[in-house]
């Protein structure tokens, strides 16, 4: 039997975005399973909390989940990138693309993590062209200033972010 393929979606997902819940169903159709691991990256200075973003993310997941045994784990993490795909048994790393700006850094990110582990692949997919332009910090500020997020997010996102900016 073949081993399994496990690939790892990271990112900080503050807020997760109609764009990554995109990328997670596509990679999800070509693994056997996928682990979207959410950094803690507190560097970052995220709006929500890494347990509110694991939440998050795990509730626009779920319906990926229903008959198809849980292909789609989400999980937390605060180490090397490397090091969470080895612990997870992943040979993958997905990455979204939205424009040639991204391929560049995830050009440099993929060959210093080769370097790191050459055993983990790095998989970049082309954001679909009605995603391309959404970006967490910009659906953050578009938010926090009162503006329609709706094309942007989910309403149960759309619901979390309206009520962080008005400090619910």
């Amino acid at each position: 039997m073949a081993s399994e393929r496990i690939g790892v979606y990271p990112g900080t997902f503050d807020p997760i975005t109609n764009g990554h819940l995109d990328i997670i169903q596509r990679a999800a159709t070509v693994m056997d399973r996928l682990v979207v691991g959410v950094a803690v990256n507190a560097g970052k200075g995220p709006l929500f909390s890494v347990e509110e973003r694991v939440d998050m993310v795990r509730a626009e997941v779920a319906g990926l989940n229903r008959g198809n045994g849980g292909r789609v784990q989400v999980t937390p993490f605060d180490n090397l990138l490397m090091d969470f795909a080895v612990e997870q048994g992943a040979c993958m790393i997905v990455r979204g693309l939205r424009a040639v700006s991204d391929f560049d850094y995830e050009f440099q990110m993929a060959s210093m993590n080769a370097k790191l582990n050459g055993d983990v692949e790095t998989v970049c997919l082309m954001a679909s062209d009605k995603h391309q332009f959404i970006a967490s910090r910009l659906v953050k500020e578009i938010a926090m200033l009162g503006g329609d997020i709706s094309a942007f997010v989910s309403p149960r996102v759309a619901e979390l972010l309206i009520a962080r900016r008005d400090g619910r």
